[in-house]
Parts: C-alpha cells; sequence; structure tokens
C-alpha cells in the first residue's frame, strides 16, 4: 500500500497541525507496516508463550491509552474468551486493594506510546515487583524504562509520531492487541480480517477527510458530544479526548443510551454528537440517534451500514461497508475525531 499523496502533501505544511494531519492520513499505510512487522519478528510467539497461563488480563494505560485499554480489553475478552478488563494506572496506584481483591493467574498489559508515562512506569513497578504479576509492555518506542521494567514488550516503531497528541500511535496499538488476541486464540480468519482493514480504512479516510472539513466549516458547534456503547465507549472517549485537546473545545463521551438518561438536556441546535453506531445495538443506539434529533441537535453519525431511519436522522452520515468483522473495524471508528 502507497502513502495517500495527501499525506506526504500534510507533511511538508509547516502551519499549526501539520504534523498531526499528517499521521491521521498515514494511519492506513502505518497499520500494514506494524501488522507485517507483528509476524516477521516473532513477537507474538513469545508473548504468548510468557502469558499462556494467565487466565485474566489487565490493560492499563493514561489518557488516550487508558481509552485504547477500553476498547482492547473488550476486545480481548470477544476474541480469546478471557476475562479483560481496563484499569486507570492511577486508580491501580491509589486504590490496589479493589481492583486486584482475589487476584489469581493475572496478566496485565501496559499501553504507553512513548514508554516514559510515569504513572504506568509506576503500575510497571508495583504489579512486577510487589504483586509479582507478568506485564506486557505495548509502546512505540524502543529502549525506553517500561520496556526495561517489563516481562515482555510489544513495540510498534512505525507508529512513533511528532504530534503531542496520540493517533496513529493509539490505532495501531488497538490493532496490535487485536492481532495478538487472535493469535491466542488461533483465530485465523480474524487475523485476516485485520490485515484487510488497512486498504479498506484508506479509502474510507481519504472520502472522509474533505467532507468533514466542509461539514465543520459550515458550523459553529457550543458543545460536543461523542457516545459509543460496548467496544465503541473507549473510542467515544478518546474521540471527546482529540476534540478537547486538539481543538481546546468542550466536550463530553457518554455510554449511547445513557445519554438520554439526563445529559440530553444539553442538547441544541449548537450541540454536535458524534455517534459510533454498533451493530450489535443498532436498533436501540439507532433510537436514541432518532430521540436527539428530535430535540434539535447536530448529529454526525459512523456507521458501517446505515438504514432509512439512520439516514433521516444524520446531518453528516460516514458509511464505511467495511468487508470485516465488527471488532475488526474499531480503529476507523476515531477518524471522525481526529480529524
Amino acid at each position: 500500500m502507497s502513502d495517500p499523496k495527501e499525506t506526504r502533501t500534510a507533511a511538508r505544511s509547516s502551519g499549526p497541525g501539520a504534523h498531526s494531519l499528517a499521521e491521521i492520513l498515514s494511519q492506513p499505510h502505518c497499520w500494514s507496516n506494524c501488522l507485517k512487522e507483528l509476524e516477521e519478528k516473532g513477537q507474538l510467539e513469545e508473548i504468548r508463550e510468557r502469558f499462556a497461563d494467565a487466565v485474566e488480563w489487565l490493560f492499563i494505560g493514561c489518557g488516550s491509552s487508558y481509552y485504547l485499554a477500553l476498547a482492547a480489553a473488550a476486545s480481548w475478552s470477544a476474541i480469546t474468551g478471557l476475562r479483560a478488563r481496563a484499569i486507570p494506572a492511577s486508580e491501580l496506584l491509589l486504590f490496589p486493594d479493589l481492583l486486584l481483591a482475589g487476584a489469581e493467574n493475572y496478566a496485565a498489559v501496559l499501553i504507553s506510546r512513548s514508554g516514559r508515562t510515569s504513572e504506568v512506569l509506576k503500575a510497571a513497578e508495583f504489579l512486577e515487583s510487589s504483586q509479582k504479576i507478568a506485564t506486557l509492555a505495548v509502546t512505540c518506542t524502543g529502549d525506553q524504562p517500561l520496556e526495561r521494567i517489563a516481562s515482555s514488550t510489544l513495540a510498534l516503531l512505525p507508529a512513533d509520531e511528532e504530534s503531542t497528541v496520540m493517533t496513529r500511535s493509539f490505532t495501531s496499538m488497538l490493532l496490535a492487541l487485536q492481532y495478538l488476541a487472535a493469535f491466542f486464540a488461533e483465530n485465523h480468519a480474524f487475523a485476516k480480517a485485520l490485515r484487510k482493514l488497512p486498504t479498506a480504512a484508506e479509502k474510507a479516510l481519504q472520502d472522509l477527510h474533505p467532507r468533514l472539513r466542509e461539514f465543520v466549516g459550515g458550523h459553529q458547534f457550543a458543545d460536543y458530544v461523542c457516545l459509543g456503547q460496548g467496544p465503541f465507549y473507549g473510542l467515544a472517549c478518546e474521540s471527546t479526548l482529540k476534540l478537547t485537546e486538539m481543538s481546546v473545545s468542550y466536550g463530553q463521551a457518554f455510554h449511547t443510551l445513557e445519554f438520554r438518561h439526563g445529559p440530553k438536556s444539553i442538547v441544541g441546535p449548537t450541540t454536535l454528537l458524534v455517534f459510533l453506531l454498533s451493530e450489535t445495538g443498532h436498533a436501540a443506539e439507532s433510537e436514541v440517534l432518532q430521540e436527539v434529533k428530535g430535540l434539535g441537535g447536530t448529529t454526525l453519525v459512523l456507521a458501517n451500514h446505515a438504514d432509512p431511519n439512520v439516514r433521516a436522522s444524520a446531518d453528516f452520515l460516514a458509511e464505511f461497508s467495511f468487508d470485516v468483522p465488527e471488532l475488526a473495524r474499531l480503529a476507523a471508528y476515531v477518524f471522525a475525531g481526529q480529524l
């Protein structure tokens, strides 16, 4: 897969956000490189051997890495059938007894793009030294403190970034953890689906970029709300964080159906509501979409396939039409928030 032309153009620009835009647009190409390296370097075999006895998995991070952990833990449970949950590193450090009660045969995945996140390093030391829980570092840099503490490391060097905010590192680490889960479960069909995603996602991203730029340019929003359920909830949180830290805008994230229980009172024409629609919960989630559209909100909808009710309720619709399982297309659902 070749780099999109617009990626190279963005990289040459010296304006604000140039690195971020180039890194956003490079994601499908980056995913292909990361998956290729995982296959060629033999990291997956070593990790599976070391953690073969684990019956429960903890996914730990801070900020974007914690939101990644939410999506990764949901994916891990669905793909491997093993218990998995996401934990902010700070919660583990401050309230360990609440999180590790009855701990037995745990494995912990510590996610840090830089390999230097202070609370993640403390969590790694606590788990390895005090709790004797083996840890897997997932990072996009080499030879950093986290790698020296953890039992094993999954390094995705092609996904490293110049930007302050995480974009391609987020999606690349998510795909890598899903790929690792498929390897653990010997789910070759799912692994194949992940390898198909970059080509489909490249076209979707190229189509989305100019459409979204035009849509945003024609509106003024006071509030941003991102909504998702199940494995999409962490992606909704990450989309909100991207809006907040990249544009200094106020944003909130909710489970889609929870939004109707009080928070919907903020809905109005200057509220942009971003719906990450799942297929699993499509009927119930689309009811909330129709409900908030009826309250006068402006809606941006991301879906793999849209029915007539969704089309009628979406001010902006991105319909991916990916021919891969629902979990295998998660990474593409953060494109809109990043852009």
